[in-house]
């Protein structure tokens, strides 16, 4: 069952200027995008800083305008709800934001963050203290964190506290934006892995938003690759790694750190700069950095199309698409 789904979605932000304001062109953040997310399973959403990704998880949890498209969560369309839907939606569907320290008020103590959610929804518990602890409980933090305030902790603390709040109400999907990469990397594998613990025993949706390839990986069951606001390719996590099919993900591919000599290639170099999303290209949007790029690529742009996957995986196989003129 697909419990969130994304149709032609797109996100526009208007560019004003003059003494009145109008509207003098478009930041085009996210572009026909449809993807869907299955419950229970993990959606990775990769890219480069600036190609549409956060907008996207912030739209799905509505702290974007929609400009064309839906998001349709557990067969409702977000746009149409009801005030009585969007309370259900707003409790089902959490977020994880990058930067812990910024996203938790500093005048609060953690006792009074966690209560929040409880208190916005009306649905504070008999036995709130109790409920409080069993949060701390299942995030890894002490007790006595209850009576602290943020700035007490580190930031592998206070994302465990972030997360702490983001699952207080039990919601059945959970939106991670960035949510490891502002922290050391000795601290991102205890976060990650305290997130797919908490996806099992919980049994949350996830649709988990990285720039790193390999963390996206570990963390996804799928993966969408997203350049200057379009989904270029989507697929299994292992197949999609290790049988890339479009340019960009083979370049991404290519950076990731190898441990072992043997398992180094020669890294991918794209040339040039990101375009604007103000005003991007025409046909494909990443023809102007494709070592690989056609006449047809700098006119038409490519649709995503089903693509075979390979022939030991049935469920990679009914997965694979690719936006590319080459396949």
């Amino acid at each position: 069952m697909n419990i969130l789904t994304l149709e032609n979605l797109n996100i526009w932000y208007p560019l004003t200027g003059g003494i009145f304001r109008t509207v003098r062109g478009h930041v085009r953040a996210v572009r026909d995008v449809t993807l869907t997310v299955k419950e229970g399973m993990s959606l990775g959403l990769v890219g480069e800083s600036g190609c549409g990704k956060s907008s996207l998880g912030r739209a799905v949890i509505g702290l974007e305008t929609i400009t064309h498209g839906r998001i349709i969560y557990d067969g409702i369309d977000i746009g149409m709800a009801t005030p009585a839907q969007m309370r259900n939606i707003r409790r089902g569907i959490q977020m994880i934001f990058q930067d812990p320290f910024s996203s938790l008020s500093p005048r609060m103590t953690v006792q009074e963050i966690l209560r929040e959610p409880f208190a916005v929804h009306n649905e504070m518990p008999e036995n709130l203290q109790q409920t409080l602890f069993e949060l701390l409980d299942l995030v890894g933090m002490s007790r006595a964190a209850l009576t602290k305030y943020p700035h007490e902790f580190s930031g592998g603390q206070r994302q465990r506290i972030a997360i702490a709040r983001a699952i207080a109400l039990r919601p059945r999907v959970l939106v991670a934006d960035e949510a490891v990469s502002a922290l050391d990397v000795s601290i991102q594998s205890q976060i990650l892995n305290l997130l797919k613990t908490l996806q099992r025993e919980l049994k949350l949706t996830m649709l988990f938003i990285a720039h790193n390839l390999a963390v996206v990986r570990y963390m996804s069951d799928t993966i969408a690759v997203m350049y200057l606001g379009n989904i270029v390719e989507t697929g299994d996590a292992d197949e999609l790694v290790t049988r890339p099919l479009h340019p960009y993900t083979k370049a991404l591919i290519s950076a990731i750190p190898k441990a072992e000599p043997a398992d180094r290639k020669e890294k991918i170099i794209l040339s040039g700069e990101v375009p604007s999303p103000r005003n991007p290209p025409e046909g494909c949007a990443f023809h102007t950095r494709c070592p690989h790029v056609m006449a047809q690529c700098r006119t038409i742009r490519p649709k995503l199309v089903d693509v075979p996957g390979s022939e030991q995986s049935e469920k990679s196989a009914a997965m694979r698409q690719c936006a590319c003129h080459l396949i």
